[in-house]
């Protein structure tokens, strides 16, 4: 008994608009929250409709109080009740077919989760534009939480619209969904929705939709249900039927049970156990009545209202009536219930549920340790790990445990760290391990993680102790491997070559696939720091040439391949291999794993360095703008490559995401250094030298990366005009060439040697020098295919060599330069280029409608910041809308008021408007 929509016209309207808005292109998620009651399923049943209206295609899905026992089943529910058109689409998703029933799943080949969700956001994509509504967060798995998570994070340009209700009834402190919404509440493409109770007048409306009422009624229904739709319903339906109304909703809710006939209370009862939502024949087998007895229950329940039929089976028609039921029930009818249930179904997972509750422990210990297995072969480590636990606390109350679960303790136990590790729980996975007896296995597992988890002296010590525990080559290959990845930036790096060598030859006498691929992997990373780049090219051949069974590896050799060859320069090979590794990543579903995400940016590097700017540009549009996790905005660095070079609008709302994860190395290494050529191509070097200096700071003496940074770093000071931090500059860049981050010299590519040598040149220029043979030297370097650096090293020759007099030689280069820019739309590098060209007055250098820097005698930075004043901004202001410090405003406000020969910042402004500065 569901009347019309009433009183919710804002609520619904914020929803149209998130759905209208990923129809036309910009994804978004809308999570819905309110008591038990209050209307959420009937809000979002309305959206769906007009979604439908729209053409959009509908996906639903219903979490179950079962909570962890069931994996993705709001993710099943949508894709069984799915339209012929999705499901058809679904079927080219391999790992989605896995979760409906009567399929077998798939034996894990690693990454089954990342596999499933990349599964799911491609079959999002082939029948966009789509709603997919999840209901009752509240009860959803923790792989349900994870998935909700990554969708909100990962569709941005998308034609996808996701909405999830919840009651916030339940959410206590404690509640597992507390902390995903606090976080999903952040993201920008989230939209909350809160459902108040109705106010007096609204109820009033929508309890005359329901049928004829007296005022006298009218007045008692609204005052008791306080706001809730779903107690004036059922208030309604009791004053309809003549009865007394009781206090409490749960007490209205059984006075509409208890008219029953005692076989139907006896159905019913059978349907709260089974949950929200059970199956007709199931049903009546639990009922124990006969058929036609069973029927005419049936049949009279939902003539009430009290089931719904849905498929072959039935539902409650609110999760309350349901809850309200069971609660009813005595313990030993509840027992006996959950019993009969596990009598006759065959889901792992549901087994567990049943036995656990009608307290069948053997029964229970088996189911939970099948349930486990099965959640692992679905790709759902949390709840894997949850069945796992559920059954070690079992263990030792049954007796056979082992031969009930086909496994020993400590087998299960070492699953479930596994599990637990896989979900994202290091910490739960090392204590787990570190309870268990050392064999070599458990070992490697402990040492594996502690790497992960930065416990680089504890890592060594277990894998140590893998090494010498091994009892079986396979194992013994395992733990070297893992071995010679703990040791790679240690002191002890030197003992890696012979640990890789070893576990590469036990391996392969062994036949043990995953580690002889790690085991190549770790000597070519190895070879390759000792400048051996040619066996490194061939070892990550011949790890990358066949499948070693482990997902995860496969992807990583051919990331490492791919790198390999860029790095030195290989472009052509390096694009080859990028892409075999996308197309295996796209097939498996693993586009946005760790190494599937790799290998897409180092092929946006590929195109980027090679002059492909229009490809690498595309690519880069997939790049996530709204940024929430590390993940994300390392990936968005990257855009900025390009994006600052073509100075495209995008560059300064990026910079606005990115700035909150500046204190990741990796982030801010990119993203600050990029941000500093992006201040210096708008004539703003003090940001700029901020910027290197930050960035700098983070970096460890010798890594490869002060080189670039540090380049940028001494053009800013050329453009200042001063040599106060030259010489440490330099040194750094001539330290990381000899010494390297392990104090050896390490091996830099083409690229890395190219920027030593343009960081030479720049110092030399700060100097007040112009060597020319340095920045040939320098176009020679970058000429390995890096089509931006060369222009941008042929800009400085050409001014070296017109300040040592080659007048015809520097204009040949700087008309090389400006093909090149013009051919990439550089458009800061085209601007230089020109402003050059008329200063040193080259054909075709003046007159040719060109931007022009130094207009009324200000830089561009000083226009730009010139331009703020004139709308009114603070330094403050101006600071945060220009990516720079407040200090550096107002250098920059006293040299403009200086240039323009006024003394206040009115002044400034009308001086502008009279010299046509601010169009």
């Amino acid at each position: 008994m569901n009347g019309l929509l009433v009183g919710r016209s804002a609520e619904l309207a914020r929803l149209v608009r998130v759905l209208q808005s990923a129809i036309e292109g910009t994804a978004g998620v809308a999570l819905v929250g309110g008591d038990a009651g209050i209307g959420k399923t009937r809000l979002v049943s309305e959206l769906v409709e007009q979604a439908r209206e729209r053409g959009v295609h509908v996906l639903v899905g219903q979490c179950a109080e079962l909570g962890d026992a069931l994996p993705y089943l709001p993710l099943a529910d949508a894709l069984r009740g799915a339209q012929p058109p999705v499901r058809e689409a679904a079927a080219a998703h391999p790992m989605l077919g896995q979760l409906l029933p009567g399929t077998e799943s798939a034996p894990s080949t690693g990454l089954t989760q990342q596999r499933l969700f990349g599964s799911l956001l491609g079959l999002l994509a082939d029948v966009q534009p789509v709603l997919f509504v999840i209901e009752d967060l509240h009860w959803a798995d923790r792989s349900t939480r994870d998935l909700l998570v990554f969708l909100s994070r990962m569709v941005q340009t998308e034609q996808v619209c996701v909405v999830g209700t919840y009651r916030t009834d339940d959410i206590h402190r404690r509640h597992p969904l507390r902390s995903v919404l606090a976080e999903l509440k952040r993201l920008p493409t989230v939209t909350s929705v809160e459902l108040g109770p109705l106010g007096t007048g609204d109820l009033s409306d929508y309890v005359a939709t329901l049928g004829e009422v007296d005022a006298r009624e009218l007045g008692e229904i609204v005052t008791r249900a306080d706001g809730n739709p779903f107690y004036a319903e059922e208030l309604f339906a009791a004053v309809a039927e003549g009865d007394n109304l009781p206090d409490g909703l749960a007490s209205l809710l059984m006075s509409r049970v208890e008219v029953l006939p005692e076989p139907g209370q006896q159905v019913l009862r059978a349907a709260a156990v089974a949950g929200r939502r059970v199956e007709d024949e199931l049903l009546r087998e639990v009922s124990g009545l006969p058929l036609a007895e069973f029927e005419e229950a049936v049949r009279e329940i939902v003539s009430r209202g009290l089931l719904r039929v849905d498929g072959v089976g039935y539902t409650f028609r609110h999760a309350l009536l349901q809850e309200a039921v069971y609660t009813d029930l005595l313990p030993g009818e509840r027992t006996r219930l959950h019993a009969a249930f596990a009598r006759l179904l065959t889901s792992p997972a549901e087994l567990a549920h049943h036995h656990l509750a009608g307290h069948d422990l053997p029964g229970a210990l088996a189911a939970c340790a099948a349930a486990g297995r099965l959640a692992e072969r679905l790709g759902a480590p949390a709840e894997a790990h949850n069945h796992y636990d559920q059954a070690l606390s079992l263990w030792d109350r049954v007796e056979g445990a082992e031969e009930l679960t086909g496994e020993s303790r400590m087998a299960l136990a070492f699953r479930s760290a596994v599990m637990a590790a896989d979900s994202g729980d290091n910490h739960r996975a090392v204590v787990q391990l570190r309870a268990l007896p050392q064999t070599s296995e458990v070992s490697e597992r402990l040492a594996y993680y502690l790497y992960e988890s930065d416990d680089q002296p504890g890592a060594v010590a277990a894998a140590q102790h893998a090494v010498e525990s091994a009892e079986d080559q396979a194992a013994l290959a395992r733990a070297l491997a893992t071995h010679a990845r703990t040791l790679m930036w240690s002191s002890r790096h030197r003992e890696v070559e012979s640990l890789a060598t070893r576990a590469l030859e036990t391996a392969r006498a062994a036949g043990a696939k995953d580690a002889e691929a790690g085991a190549l992997i770790a000597l070519a990373s190895y070879l390759e720091l000792q400048g051996d780049v040619d066996k490194a090219h061939d070892l990550l051949e011949l790890a990358s040439g066949e499948s070693s069974g482990d997902l995860a590896m496969d992807l990583r050799a051919r990331f490492h391949h791919a790198r390999i060859h860029y790095e030195q320069g290989l472009l052509a090979a390096a694009a080859e291999m990028a892409d075999e590794g996308i197309h295996m990543a796209f097939e498996t579903g693993l586009k946005w794993s760790m190494y599937g995400t790799d290998l897409r940016f180092l092929r946006f590097l590929i195109h980027y360095v090679a002059g492909e700017w229009d490809q690498a540009e595309t690519v880069a549009g997939g790049f996530p703008v709204r940024v929430g996790t590390i993940r994300e905005a390392t990936l968005s660095s990257f855009a900025l490559f390009v994006e600052v070079g073509r100075d495209l609008p995008a560059v300064e709302s990026r910079l606005g995401w990115l700035r909150p994860f500046w204190s990741d190395e990796l982030v801010g290494y990119m993203s600050r250094g990029l941000a500093a050529e992006h201040a210096l191509w708008h004539g703003d070097p003090a940001a700029a030298l901020e910027h290197v200096r930050e960035v700098l700071a983070t970096l460890v003496r010798g890594d490869n990366g002060v080189v670039r940074v540090a380049a940028v770093g001494l053009w800013a000071l050329a453009e200042l005009g001063t040599t106060e931090g030259a010489d440490d500059l330099v040194e750094r860049v001539r330290f990381a060439v000899e010494r390297g981050p392990t104090g050896e010299r390490g091996h830099l590519g083409p690229e890395g040697i190219a920027w030593a040598l343009r960081a030479e040149a720049e110092w030399h220029r700060v100097h007040g020098r112009h060597d020319v043979e340095l920045w040939r030297k320098v176009v020679s370097a970058f000429d390995f295919g890096f089509v931006y650096e060369v222009a941008r090293a042929r800009w400085r020759l050409a001014e070296a060599l017109l300040a040592t007099g080659d007048r015809a030689a520097a204009q040949e280069e700087w008309e090389l330069a400006r093909e090149a820019a013009g051919k990439l739309r550089a458009a800061p590098l085209e601007s230089a280029l020109l402003e050059f060209g008329r200063r040193a007055r080259f054909g075709g250098g003046q007159g040719d409608g060109g931007p022009r820097q130094g207009d009324g005698g200000l830089t561009a930075r000083e226009v730009e910041v010139l331009r703020l004043v004139a709308e009114g901004l603070t330094n403050r202001e101006i600071a945060e809308r220009l990516f720079i410090a407040q200090k550096t405003v107002s250098v920059h406000v006293s040299n403009i008021l200086g240039k323009l020969e006024v003394s206040t910042r009115t002044q400034a402004a009308a001086a502008a408007r009279q010299r046509g500065l601010l169009t």
